[in-house]
């Protein structure tokens, strides 16, 4: 290999994490072709195949993996260096690059990042609204500097500490059978919540991972009668009267100017956080670390 091409190396990795072809052209603004030819001009100046290729997609093979994991050593290098680099740099210029959750943009990181522009007004902010799983893989890929994502994802390779309690709540329209117990605000049994028609949402999201998988612990299959891809859009079912639905806390501001009724759930694993993950045991730019800082200290535990 005579040269290493960091944008063909880019999409690799982006094409790694999307498995679609027409995804990562749409994600990163160029067409499906280019994709597919920078794709197989490496494969041939290599000599190895790197994707499989089927109808459904497209997938790492072994060389793919090894390769990747390559680039990924390779962005991490270079950004570690940048860092080290900025604790020569005079001034309080730099960037601090952020992998967000929607729930975290909802919650309390807009007014978290108004007060660190405030004090830190040279500061270039990059903020890139993901998954939780798409924000941990730009984290990995050196990325980002910070990712903030919800908690039920491997975080054993990285360093974590609680970024904003996120516990989940039910919500119902008033005339539903369950808001005479809703209107106490008791906590609510998670059994006594999905023993009714619930509103899905966000087929891969973690919020629709964790019901899911809590109620098939429970031994119940949870309705399908409608699924909406945005909270927006499920708050609105609800309110319709198509079941009950299931919200973070940082996403209860959009029952505001609607009567829905709302409780938190009881059990402990829905008594969730948002976590602020960094990678392990590397350097930290001084706009990232006090950021973190300023993160840290601001932190008020849900009562």
């Amino acid at each position: 290999m005579t040269h290493f091409d960091p944008v063909t190396a880019r999409l690799i990795l982006a094409l790694a994490r999307d498995g679609s072809i027409a995804r990562t052209a749409g994600r990163e603004n160029i067409a499906p072709s280019a994709v597919s030819r920078r794709v197989a001009d490496i494969e041939a100046r290599m000599g190895v195949i790197l994707f499989d290729r089927s109808a459904s997609g497209v997938k790492l093979t072994a060389a793919g993996h090894a390769y990747a994991e390559g680039c990924r050593r390779i962005f991490r290098e270079i950004a570690d260096l940048e860092t080290a680099m900025t604790g020569y740099a005079a001034g309080s210029a730099g960037q601090l690059r952020i992998a967000s959750t929607n729930s975290a943009l909802s919650g309390r990181l807009p007014e978290l990042l108004a007060r660190y522009v405030a004090v830190s007004p040279g500061v270039t902010l990059d903020i890139r609204e993901m998954s939780s799983l798409a924000a941990v893989t730009a984290l990995e890929d050196a990325q980002v500097d910070i990712a903030i994502c919800a908690d039920n994802y491997d975080f054993s390779s990285f360093e974590i500490e609680t970024f904003e309690d996120d516990h989940i709540w039910v919500i119902a329209s008033p005339d539903h059978p369950l808001a005479n117990a809703m209107s106490n605000e008791t906590p609510m049994a998670f059994g006594t919540a999905i023993a009714h028609e619930v509103v899905g949402v966000h087929h891969s999201g973690a919020l629709d991972r964790l019901i899911k998988d809590a109620a098939r612990k429970a031994g119940h299959k949870l309705g399908a009668r409608v699924h909406v891809e945005t909270f927006p859009a499920l708050v609105r079912m609800v309110e319709a009267g198509f079941g009950i639905g299931f919200l973070r806390n940082t996403s209860l501001h959009l029952l505001a100017g609607t009567d829905l009724v709302s409780v938190p759930l009881a059990e402990s694993w829905a008594n969730r956080k948002l976590l602020l993950v960094r990678r392990k045991r590397v350097p930290l730019a001084a706009p990232v670390t006090a950021f973190v800082k300023m993160a840290h200290e601001t932190y008020q535990p849900a009562r």
